[in-house]
C-alpha cells in the first residue's frame, strides 16, 4: 500500500494551512512476526515500546516494558534484514534477529525490582540512551513518572526535572474531585529529540487527571502534554497540548475495555518543529485484533506553551498542535488482499536505507500475551516529485538518509 501527498496539499502547508504536510510518501515493504514466548540469553523476548536505530553501528535498540516480572527491566540489541520482510499473513521472524540484551540499572547500580519501574520509550543521542518511565498509579502503590539518561551498559547517569504535577496523587480512578497527576497505564509513552538535539520531548498517552474528567473512549479524545525538555540542562522549558482521536471501534459489549492514547512521537528531520504522532486505539471483544493504529502529522509550530500551566481548566484560551492524518494502518493489506493484521503497536524509528531510500519502522508491544505478537512493519520513504522551486524537501529526504484553538471549560462534575 502506498501513502501519497498532492502537490496542493504541500503548497497548503507551504502557506500556512492548520498543519504541513509530509514531502514524502511511505511505501509499504511487508512484516515480520516474532512468536510471543520467545526467548533470547535468558530473557522473555516482548514488550518492545520503544525502538530506535543506531545509523553507526547499523542496528537497533528496542526498550522491553517488562516491568522486571519476568525478567529485570531491559533493552534489546536487534538487526532488520528488510530484504526477508514480505507480505504474507504468516511472514515469519527470518528478517529479526537479537544480538544481545542489556539490564537497566537503578541509579545505586542493582536491577530493577519486580514493580517498580514501567519502560516504555527510549532514544540514542550522543552515547547515550534516553528513556522513559511510565510510573503507576494503582492499588499496588503510585510511582512517579520519569524521564532518564543511562549509557549502553544500562548504568544511570541523570533524571529530567518532570514538574511535580505529573506525580499521581488522590485516588486509584484519577477520577475524583481533587485527583491531579497522571493515569495509570496513560503516562510517558513517547520520546523523541528536536532535529538539533537541544531539545528532548515526552508526552502521555492520554490527559492528566486535573485537565480532563475522563480519559479518551468510543464518544471523546482526551488532551495529551506534550513535554519538552532542555537536553543539556533537563529542566522543563515547554508544554503543549496534542488532543487524541477519540476510540475508534465499540467495544463488544459496550461496556468492555477499550482505549485510544498517543504512543510515540518521532522528529522528521528538515521539518522543524514537526512530528510523526502514533496513536493506538484498542477495543475488546471486536472481530480482529481489536487494534487501530494511526499515524498522524503533528506541528508544534503554532501551539501554546502552557509550561508551568498545572492545570488546563486554569489556562486562558491556547491552541492545540496541529494533526493530519498521515497513514491509516487499516488500509495495509497482505500480498493476498486480505487486511493487514496489527498488534498492539507502540514504537518507531527512521530506519536503514532500503533499496536507497531511507525507511520507517513500526514495532509492536505483545504485552507478554499468547494471543499477541510482536510486528515489525517496514516503510521505504521516498519524495514526492515535487518542483525544483521547492528545494525543501530534498532536504528533508536527505535528513531522513542521514540518520485547533481550544478554550478553557469546566470539568465534568
Amino acid at each position: 500500500m502506498k501513502l501519497r501527498y498532492t502537490l496542493s496539499a504541500v503548497l497548503a502547508a507551504l502557506l500556512g494551512n492548520t498543519a504541513q504536510a509530509a514531502p514524502f510518501s511511505l511505501d509499504y515493504i511487508g512484516q515480520n512476526i516474532v512468536a510471543s514466548g520467545t526467548v533470547f540469553n535468558g530473557t522473555t523476548v516482548g514488550g518492545l515500546s520503544g525502538i530506535d536505530y543506531d545509523s553507526a553501528n547499523g542496528r537497533y535498540l528496542a526498550i522491553s516494558d517488562d516491568r522486571s516480572a519476568l525478567n529485570p527491566a531491559r533493552y534489546y540489541d536487534l538487526s532488520l534484514n528488510l530484504a526477508q520482510f514480505n507480505k504474507n499473513s504468516a511472514p515469519g521472524a527470518a528478517g529479526v534477529t537479537f544480538n544481545g540484551v542489556t539490564n537497566i540499572l537503578t541509579p545505586s547500580g542493582s536491577t530493577f525490582a519486580t514493580n517498580t519501574v514501567d519502560p516504555e520509550s527510549m532514544r540514542l543521542h550522543n552515547g547515550s540512551l534516553f528513556w522513559t518511565n511510565e510510573g503507576q498509579r494503582a492499588t499496588a502503590g503510585f510511582q512517579n513518572p520519569t524521564v532518564r539518561e543511562m549509557n549502553l551498559n544500562g548504568s544511570y547517569v541523570r533524571d529530567f526535572a518532570v514538574p511535580t504535577y505529573y506525580n499521581p496523587s488522590g485516588s486509584v480512578s484519577a477520577l475524583n474531585a481533587g485527583d491531579t497527576g497522571i493515569r495509570n497505564n496513560l503516562a510517558f509513552e513517547s520520546l523523541t529529540f528536536s532535529n538539533d538535539g537541544k531539545t528532548l520531548y515526552t508526552a502521555t498517552e492520554n490527559s492528566l487527571a486535573q485537565d480532563d474528567a475522563l480519559p479518551a473512549s468510543v464518544l471523546n479524545g482526551s488532551e495529551s502534554r506534550v513535554l519538552a525538555f532542555d537536553s543539556v540542562t533537563g529542566n522543563a522549558v515547554g508544554e503543549y497540548v496534542y488532543t487524541t482521536d477519540a476510540v475508534v471501534d465499540v467495544p463488544n459489549p459496550i461496556t468492555n475495555f477499550a482505549t485510544n492514547g498517543l504512543v510515540e512521537l518521532l522528529n522528521i528531520p528538515g521539518l522543524s518543529d514537526s512530528f510523526i504522532a502514533v496513536e493506538r486505539s484498542f477495543s475488546a471483544g471486536i472481530p480482529g485484533t481489536g487494534n487501530n493504529i494511526r499515524l498522524y502529522l503533528t506541528s508544534l509550530s503554532n501551539a501554546s506553551n502552557l509550561i508551568g500551566v498545572d492545570d488546563l481548566d486554569n489556562a486562558p484560551a491556547y491552541t492545540s498542535m496541529t494533526k493530519e492524518l498521515l497513514l491509516d494502518l487499516s488500509t495495509l493489506t497482505n500480498r493476498d488482499g486480505s487486511a493487514l493484521a496489527l498488534d498492539n503497536i507502540e514504537a518507531i524509528t527512521w530506519g536503514e536505507t532500503f533499496n536507497g531510500n531511507p525507511t520507517l519502522i513500526l514495532a509492536s508491544d505483545n504485552n507478554f500475551s499468547a494471543t499477541q505478537f510482536t510486528q515489525f512493519l517496514g516503510f521505504e520513504v521516498k519524495a514526492v516529485p515535487l518542483p525544483a522551486a521547492f528545494p525543501l524537501f530534498g532536504t528533508v529526504l536527505l535528513g531522513l538518509g542521514a540518520n485547533g484553538l481550544r478554550r478553557k471549560r469546566r470539568k465534568m462534575a
